[in-house]
């Protein structure tokens, strides 16, 4: 297939919107917080700042891929867990969208708003659907524990004419100097003879703490240490609250030999710690750094690192667009995390919209 242009929801600071400018695919986000506006807007990025359920796919009629990343912190194991206890709710309100029905006021009863959220790209689906532009594919990221979510939408695609794919990415076999593990879908309309879709292949071998670093055996690659991104002159210790098991002395500890654990919003109370004593944060660049935004790339707004940490990992993003729309595999080859392009030589391409600001199909 060929994708005309991306319309991303829930686009944040601009990770998926990094990778398909890296692989020259027209793009445009809609968010609602101004921290991450401010940063699109520094980068250059198309964004309409504005809560995604105000508007729908007529707005954007030359985007035929759809991506969102809805919010997450009611489903993480960090946050509330309100998502979570409601999922039977959230599930059986999918398949009555699926349906037909109007299931507004289910919604509305859920504990905290933003649960429903996740629900929010099903009804772009639909409603592309019935103004007979489906969208030709389809990209979802969340975290691990929304996969019950993405097994009904697995279903209500499949009944709708796509080929689809969802399982759990760990970001370290994608060449991304991080441990994370990100909930994925993917799905490819196939009533046009499309080819069927799957997962993209991982390019490098999953870290097991405490096991020796694998060479890189059939094409695929060792992973990628913190030192070899962030290049600073001495080797480093990362302190954090991170980890679970083990010598509780050495919780929360990574080497510049390994990757970094799992970045968060609060990747700035991480203390680095230097072989002859001296303490450090990583700055913004270092936290991009680690989930594979340019060095350069313009952070703007407060509350940067949280917008750090509540993005995609852009070089994970590309490996799953590539894998949606069939296209870029010979740009991906070449996107590496120990040496990306500079944001300040990278062009976004933007989309057209409409402009109308309300949900019409």
């Amino acid at each position: 297939m060929h994708a005309r242009g991306i319309v991303d929801l829930f686009a944040g600071p601009g990770g998926l919107d990094v990778a398909a400018t890296w692989l020259k695919i027209p793009v445009i986000g809609i968010e609602l917080d101004g921290n991450a506006c401010a940063t699109r807007e520094a980068a250059g990025l198309g964004t309409e700042r504005g809560d995604v359920r105000a508007w729908g796919p007529g707005d954007f009629p030359d985007a035929n891929v759809l991506a969102a990343g809805p919010p997450c912190q009611t489903y993480t194991v960090a946050g509330s867990g309100t998502g979570r206890q409601d999922l039977n709710n959230v599930l059986n309100s999918a398949k009555r969208m699926a349906n037909g029905e109007d299931v507004s006021a289910d919604l509305e009863k859920l504990s905290d708003p933003r649960t429903a959220l996740v629900l929010e790209p099903l009804r772009w689906v639909l409603k592309a659907r019935d103004a007979g532009r489906p969208y030709d594919a389809i990209i979802l990221e969340q975290v691990p524990s929304v996969r019950p979510v993405w097994a009904v939408m697995d279903e209500i695609l499949t009944g709708l004419g796509y080929s689809v794919a969802h399982n759990v990415l760990r970001t370290e076999q994608y060449g991304v100097p991080q441990t994370r593990r990100r909930a994925v879908l993917i799905a490819r309309r196939i009533d046009g003879g499309a080819d069927k879709v799957t997962l993209p292949k991982p390019t490098h071998h999953p870290y097991r703490k405490g096991v020796p670093r694998p060479e890189e055996s059939e094409g695929i690659k060792s992973w990628v240490a913190m030192g070899e991104v962030l290049k600073r002159p001495r080797p480093f210790v990362v302190i954090s609250n991170y980890g679970t098991g083990g010598d509780p002395k050495a919780r929360g500890e990574r080497k510049s030999t390994e990757p970094s654990a799992t970045v968060t919003g609060k990747i700035s109370r991480n203390r680095v710690l230097e072989a002859d004593g001296t303490v450090s944060r990583f700055d913004s660049a270092e936290s991009g750094l680690l989930q594979t935004f340019p060095r350069d790339y313009p952070w703007e707004g407060s509350d940067i690192p949280q917008q750090i940490g509540n993005a995609i990992p852009p070089l994970l993003a590309a490996h799953v667009i590539v894998a949606a729309v069939g296209e870029g595999a010979d740009i991906l080859e070449n996107l590496k995390a120990e040496k990306l392009p500079l944001w300040s030589e990278t062009t976004a391409i933007k989309i057209q919209h409409s402009g109308r600001g309300r949900d019409t199909a």
